[in-house]
């Protein structure tokens, strides 16, 4: 096996705490700078319809990609191949919770409404909630006896 588990992990978690921290430094950016926090909803506002939209589209299309991805890894494949391609299914899942996050970030700078604000914050803590673990990988990759095998004693 070419990386060994730990090694892995640890640049899937590096990834992801970089998207997390990337999306929560701009949201406080944007909070500082904009000064405003509007609780009503403008009708006229195209965002107040979009945001939300996008926001569980994008929620929803993680969730299916992630688990189309996870379909397409083969029990016969190596157990490198298969973290790697477990890894590029999870930033594939990142991204798509990250994306609608800064989309909000950027609609709350324009005007100051706090739903947007809101969406973002709850999709920080969503894509929060999905931080890679061994255990994780162990449950939703499709491994063989083999494969959990030397997972665990290349892992020591």
């Amino acid at each position: 096996m070419s990386a060994k588990p730990s090694e892995f992990f640890k640049t899937l978690s590096i990834i992801h705490l970089a998207l997390v921290g990337g999306i929560l430094a701009f949201g406080i950016f944007k909070f500082v700078n904009n000064g405003t926090f509007v609780a009503n909803a403008d009708p006229d506002d195209i965002f107040i319809y979009v945001i939300p939209v996008v926001a569980a589209f994008c929620y929803f299309m993680s969730q299916f990609m992630f688990k189309k991805q996870l379909q397409a890894i083969k029990r016969e494949d190596n157990l490198s191949l298969k973290m790697s391609k477990y890894q590029a299914a999870s930033i594939i899942k990142y991204v798509f919770i990250e994306a609608p996050a800064f989309l909000a970030i950027i609609a709350y700078g324009f005007n100051g409404n706090a739903l947007f604000l809101v969406i973002a914050i709850f999709l920080l803590v969503y894509l929060f909630m999905q931080k890679p673990s061994q255990r994780k990988f162990l449950e939703e990759a499709p491994l063989t006896i083999e494969d959990k095998k030397e997972f665990k004693n290349s892992n020591r």
